[in-house]
């Protein structure tokens, strides 16, 4: 029974040399998942090299959603989760992938789970986030890592940042929209690049038919956050716009976001007190 009052019913035991085995008919997983996300620290500390086969009936991963037939295969390496799979489903037809391939010291980790609330909400700075499909794609070679998130049809009901933006900018509709019954993004993709302590974001776009963001900047955890962007309001006006053989092009230009109305953004600071400004 767990802090959560949550009875875990489960089994763990060696097979055979190195290789164990963990089974049952339910596991609590909310807590595992907000560690796994939040915690720096990727080594495990374990004295020797094994593998673990995975056979859970029913896995929650918080008080709406559940997995069932969850399993998989994991192989510690080194202090290390070096390859492995885990598979579950929703109902639906929908499912949960993750898969981990080390080649040649390159260390590829993908995630696609078809609701994306449970992996997001562990993220305290975005609240109200509602529905969404979740793509993660990463490689890691030594302490750098690529990675490309991208997250589809999802609803955000309250960003704080994105309402000072809109307020700022005398938006004040969206921003009325936001806190209401939310505002809809079709598309979310973020390409960042993990050095030792500091995440340098080469490009994030959000699409949406009321407002599209385009950002780039670097975070340094725990100490600072630096961070520009465009804002374009009507998103679907400046597509029609868009749409007209070339003057469309020459107003809104080619790439994805771009627009002919705009708000130009710097988000700067410590992540608990962060300062925005805006420039129509």
């Amino acid at each position: 029974l767990d802090k959560d009052k949550q009875k875990n019913l489960l089994k763990i035991f060696e097979e055979s040399n190195n290789n164990y085995v963990v089974k049952g008919d339910f596991l609590n997983a909310e807590k595992l998942i907000e560690r796994i996300l939040l915690n720096n620290n990727n080594n495990f500390n374990f004295k020797r090299n094994f593998s673990v086969n995975v056979g859970i009936n029913r896995v929650r991963l918080d008080n709406k959603f559940f997995l069932s037939n969850f399993s998989g295969n994991l192989k510690f390496k080194n202090q290390n989760l070096s390859d492995g799979q885990l598979n579950g489903n929703f109902p639906n037809e929908k499912k949960m992938i993750f898969t981990v391939k080390t080649i040649n010291k390159n260390k590829i980790t993908t995630l696609y789970i078809d609701h994306a609330k449970p992996i997001v909400k562990n993220y305290k700075f975005i609240k109200g986030f509602d529905e969404g499909v979740l793509d993660f794609y990463s490689t890691k070679n030594g302490n750098i890592s690529n990675s490309t998130l991208k997250i589809y049809d999802f609803k955000l009901k309250e960003l704080p940042t994105l309402t000072k933006i809109l307020t700022l900018a005398s938006l004040q509709g969206i921003a009325d929209i936001l806190s209401g019954e939310g505002i809809r993004f079709k598309e979310f993709e973020m390409n960042f690049k993990d050095i030792d302590d500091t995440i340098t974001i080469s490009e994030i776009y959000a699409i949406g038919p009321a407002i599209s963001i385009l950002m780039d900047g670097y975070i340094e955890k725990n100490k600072l956050v630096s961070l520009r962007g465009t804002l374009v309001p009507a998103t679907t006006i400046n597509k029609v716009i868009g749409s007209i053989p070339i003057l469309g092009k020459i107003l809104v230009g080619s790439k994805t976001g771009e627009g002919v109305f705009g708000v130009s953004f710097k988000i700067k600071g410590s992540p608990k007190n962060l300062e925005t400004t805006v420039n129509p």
